[in-house]
């Protein structure tokens, strides 16, 4: 089966949740990020709960699905899985969020948090500073500042990233918290339109 991410720009999206009211617009960031700006209409399920929920997900969809996260490295991942599990009705946003946004498209804003990819930058450089900077008094402290350039440079090779993975476990990431099940529940709900 491929499982190669069929990618559509901002103004297709547009169209395409313009022409069919029952596209599913299923934002896989973190809750927090949800909250901070997304998509009218769109249900978040945090790529976690995807992969927690991803048999009855399938079973249950119905219809054209767009995936979103910020940029699209997590709704590519999503993609992947939903795809190999038997769901090709997929499509992701190319650029995710940063794109849309971008583009002048209309998004429902909240509480403003920093992006999750923003927040792995700060941390990583963090600790590669502090490493240094501890290495002029304990030797070989520099050598955790290597290891976390060897995980961004894994994390560059494979998409994925498991310090992203970890920070979106963080209470502040978690927001007001996804309703899984009211996210679940719109997956199989014929008729969806945008809210």
């Amino acid at each position: 089966m491929n499982t190669d991410s069929p990618n559509i720009d901002t103004a297709t999206a547009r169209a395409l949740i313009a022409a069919n009211p029952d596209v599913l617009v299923v934002d896989v960031r973190t809750p927090a990020e949800f909250e901070t700006a997304h998509i009218g209409g769109a249900i978040n399920l945090p790529l976690d709960q995807v992969d927690a929920h991803l048999r009855r997900i399938v079973a249950d969809a119905g219809g054209r699905m767009l995936l979103i996260c910020q940029s699209g490295g997590r709704a590519t991942q999503a993609h992947k899985k939903l795809c190999e599990a038997g769901l090709p009705d997929a499509v992701v946003l190319t650029g995710g969020m940063n794109a849309w946004i971008a583009s002048g498209a209309p998004v429902v804003r909240g509480r403003q948090r920093w992006s999750l990819e923003r927040q792995v930058r700060l941390v990583a450089g963090g600790i590669v500073l502090a490493s240094i900077v501890a290495d002029l008094w304990l030797p070989g402290a520099r050598f955790a500042g290597a290891f976390v350039g060897a995980g961004l440079v894994f994390a560059g090779l494979t998409d994925t990233c498991a310090m992203g993975m970890l920070l979106s476990r963080l209470p502040y990431n978690r927001g007001a918290g996804a309703d899984v099940d009211a996210a679940l529940a719109c997956i199989r709900r014929p008729g969806r339109s945008a809210a």
